[in-house]
């Protein structure tokens, strides 16, 4: 039959395992291990996929359809389940068209977006149709049936492309991408849908006028085609027998509307029209024949007009003697059309499984992420207002060296027993030496994280000035998107995180000067209890071991029995808040589901404060508490000091210094422990964040590569190649004589060689001239612009303010290391105001994805 099929895209090797790895690692944190092994192995059984389906396509077999199918359902899947901006993976394809050059170089383009990587399976998709389609047997239903349900999914694949391709592609595109292409091959295949049609109509005999309304239409569709393929932007694309064939056809498909309107023209005795169709059909498939250079096109239908036109006129001049009309003046069949576009709905595997089913929507995870930051700041508020209470009452009972003051009266010149316990705990906790281990240690983990962050800014600036240097080389040539702008929010990020550990440092050195303060208190409490009975000066003239009787004292240490009691009741409070947990996963889904967007502020705040109520009810009434018991406690002790008369002498000063040492041991001892989780967090955080860069620059050299070759390939031919002159108007077009305007088309200059121009006369164009002037850098796009970036390339269509970063675990208020429950200590995250402040985020709203390939019924039952 010489139906016509689409050449594939070329693609270039990819590994999608590291890079997809490291971006659901730095925005799944909360997987738990089974989870993220079979995460793990749906990466590399999506590597795997992508290498066998993108080679699959050049067998040109109907097994290769199935496997892109289901290649580009998984991509369509994983595309709403991950930030696709930020996977840096350097999807290389080559213009289908494009044929070479002599150096061996190819139009193609390079982009990180996981949208340009379906764009161009999808081409192949169609193109594979396409070339499955023409493959097909014409003279079995079975082979019409698949030939006309491929072409026209093939058609509604290129119609839906001219869209995603727009989208997708923010700068030059690729030829066979263009719109102009997508249009022409859109039309092309729809056209040659409606020819099986119109094959199928006339093996089964339908009524003549039916078979005539279908060519009608079929003529048109191939018309619309032709005029498609002739524009000059991509007239030069086509092979040389493409436009005269579909020039062919479409003069075939009118002989064959105008041979069965004759035969309902005989059949209402209207012999003087059947004869003028007659002839108009005879002329017509000549033209088709001449256009296509193939002299038996349709032959078996040119030997039927040619037989019934002789009968015709036979009979008409010796019966009926009607006067033959002119064609142009009689009316036409009308037209149906039965090749449609149809919608593309997803999945297009009818056996999909989606390999990523354990992640959730980006809009949900990142909701989720968000609403985990609401509660954490919550939860860290209401801790930090505990600990600073408590931290406050420490030190009123410091300054009135209580409880020791009530039970050295009792106890003369021993240590008092509160201490002896606070020293004896100290010294099993490892003393003062523990924490000179702890804080020894702080600044390798510091050294550790700026080098992390130092050597990420590094591969950013030698991209940069790669950028910068070939950009002032080759200017305006040098077309990419710069690196400034490309890696905005990457630099923006890494400021961010530059900040956090300038924030980190100054509370380390807090730690440090504070350690300082009570130096002298924690060497006490670090000695063996006879050491520091020796240490302890004995007590004074003014002690009275009876005043421990006294009334006042009986009230101290009752009101000491209560502050212990309130201190206890606070950390049950404080181990409630940090076991919160909170899943709206469920919720945000269902809202996503019939909304189409999660407002989550709304919904967590309401949740959130369902949980937290309660236990901030509790908070509130032991700060109230406190207040009362300071009073009572202040109040106690001038009593007892007034009743006792007991004097602050060194005695008394020493045991106040050993009880704020104590109460800064326990302090420090927590900060750093927490302080080294956060260092070791925030390790793993700049590791991603290292490795995405790594993954950008990698990218950007690939790209840079792509377009210093396609800019050396063009300089080479711009050398070599001569000026071409101008094609003569008479070398651009044939057109068939004595037809109709309607049915009139133009067979392309490339149909056949031009002949040599008359001595002095114009030499003709060794090359269309439509090839001239297409710079091989154009087709690049020459910029990055749909490469995702950690953040900042966002490819349209992007909500306004949409920030992806979001969902990467950032330390807000100590938010988000692991493990993901983890509160802020008061000290890191309050006195020294050391780890940022909160950090927001917004959801995206996911765009519904369009459906699969598949011919409805129409009236033939297919």
């Amino acid at each position: 039959m010489g139906l016509l099929s689409v050449p594939m895209k070329k693609p270039s090797e990819v590994d999608f395992a590291k890079p997809l790895k490291t971006l659901v690692q730095s925005n799944y944190r909360n997987l738990e291990p089974d989870q993220l092994n079979v995460i793990n192995e749906a990466i590399a059984e999506l590597n795997t996929l992508r290498n066998t389906a993108v080679w699959k396509v050049f067998d040109k077999q109907e097994s290769g359809l199935e496997v892109n199918y289901r290649y580009y359902d998984q991509l369509s899947a994983l595309e709403s389940k991950i930030p696709v901006q930020e996977l840096q993976v350097p999807f290389k394809w080559k213009d289908a068209f494009d044929k070479g050059s002599i150096f061996g170089g190819r139009i193609s383009l390079t982009l990180t977006s996981i949208a340009y990587e379906r764009t161009c399976v999808l081409f192949n998709l169609a193109a594979l149709q396409s070339a499955v389609a023409s493959s097909q047997s014409t003279d079995t239903d079975e082979g019409l049936k698949q030939a006309a349900k491929l072409f026209q999914q093939s058609a509604s694949i290129f119609t839906f492309l001219r869209t995603l391709a727009s989208a997708t592609i923010q700068g030059e595109p690729t030829p066979d991408l263009s719109q102009d292409s997508l249009t022409a091959l859109g039309n092309l295949m729809l056209a040659q849908a409606q020819e099986m049609f119109v094959i199928k109509a006339i093996k089964d005999s339908m009524k003549d006028l039916v078979v005539a309304k279908l060519c009608a239409q079929c003529e048109e569709l191939y018309s619309e085609a032709l005029r498609s393929m002739q524009r000059d932007g991509v007239r030069a694309l086509w092979d040389k027998e493409w436009i005269p064939q579909v020039a062919g056809r479409q003069a075939a498909m009118h002989a064959l509307t105008m041979l069965y309107h004759s035969k309902v023209s005989k059949a209402n005795k209207a012999f003087g029209e059947e004869i003028s169709r007659l002839q108009k059909a005879v002329e017509l498939f000549k033209t088709a024949q001449s256009r296509s250079s193939n002299p038996t096109l349709f032959q078996e239908y040119a030997n039927r007009a040619q037989k019934s036109l002789a009968e015709a006129k036979k009979d008409n001049d010796f019966i009926y003697n009607e006067v033959i009309p002119d064609v142009n003046n009689l009316p036409s069949p009308g037209k149906a059309q039965l090749a449609k576009v149809l919608p593309l709905a997803t999945p297009l595997s009818e056996e999909f499984h989606d390999l990523f089913g354990a992640l959730v929507p980006v809009a949900v995870n990142q909701a989720l992420a968000a609403c985990e930051g609401r509660k954490s700041e919550m939860v860290n508020g209401e801790i930090m207002r505990l600990r600073e209470a408590t931290s406050a009452l420490n030190g009123l009972l410091s300054s009135l060296n209580l409880p020791a003051i009530v039970e050295v009266t009792a106890s003369g010149d021993s240590l008092p027993p509160s201490l002896q316990e606070k020293a004896s705990a100290v010294r099993e906790k490892g003393g003062i030496a523990q924490l000179k281990e702890l804080i020894e240690r702080l600044p390798e983990l510091f050294t550790r994280n700026k080098e992390i962050l130092d050597e990420a800014f590094r591969m950013m600036d030698e991209e940069r000035d790669s950028d910068n240097q070939l950009r002032a080389q080759f200017k305006d040539r040098w077309t990419r998107t710069s690196s400034d702008k490309l890696a905005a929010t990457f630099r923006a990020n890494g400021e961010k995180y530059r900040t956090i550990i300038n924030n980190a440092t100054a509370a380390d050195k807090v730690i440090r000067e504070k350690f300082a303060t009570h130096k002298h208190g924690l060497e006490l409490l670090s000695m063996t209890a006879d050491q520091l009975a020796k240490e302890i000066p004995s007590a004074g003239a003014g002690s009275n071991s009876q005043a421990s009787n006294s009334s006042a004292a009986q009230t101290l240490r009752s009101l000491m029995e209560s502050v212990e009691t309130m201190k206890a009741e606070r950390e049950c409070i404080e181990s409630e808040l940090k076991g919160l947990t909170i899943d709206l996963k469920d919720r945000f889904l269902s809202a996503l589901s019939t909304e189409g967007v999660i407002n989550e502020p709304a919904i967590s705040l309401s949740e959130i404060g369902k949980v937290i109520g309660p236990l901030q009810e509790q908070v509130g009434e032991t700060l109230a508490r406190q207040q009362v018991l300071s009073t009572e406690v202040r109040e106690a002790h001038e009593r007892f000091v007034s009743e006792s008369g007991v004097s602050t002498d060194q005695r008394d000063r020493t045991l106040s210094e050993l009880a704020a040492a104590y109460d800064v041991f326990t302090e420090l001892q927590g900060y750093l422990q927490e302080g080294e989780t956060f260092y070791n967090g925030l390790t793993e955080i700049l590791l991603v964040y290292q490795s995405k860069i790594s993954d950008y620059c990698f990218a950007r050299k690939t790209e840079k590569e792509e377009l210093m070759k396609d800019l050396t390939h063009e300089s080479s031919r711009q050398a070599s190649v001569a000026p071409t002159p101008v094609i003569p108007t008479h070398h651009t077009s044939t057109t068939a004589s004595n037809e109709p305007a309607s049915t009139s088309a133009s067979a392309p200059a490339s149909a056949a060689p031009p002949a040599a121009a008359a001595a002095g006369g114009t030499a003709p164009a060794p090359y269309p001239q439509q090839m001239q002037g297409i710079p091989m850098a154009a087709a690049y796009g020459g910029n990055m612009a749909a490469m995702g970036g950690f953040t900042g390339y966002v490819p349209p269509p992007m909500p306004q303010g949409f920030n992806p970063y979001g969902t990467l675990p950032y330390p807000s208020a100590y938010t988000g290391f692991p493990p993901a429950t983890m509160v802020l200590p008061a000290y890191y995250g309050t006195y020294p105001g050391a780890y940022g402040a909160q950090h927001h985020q917004q959801q995206q709203q996911q765009q519904p994805q369009p459906g699969a390939p598949g011919a409805p019924p129409n009236q033939m039952g297919w």
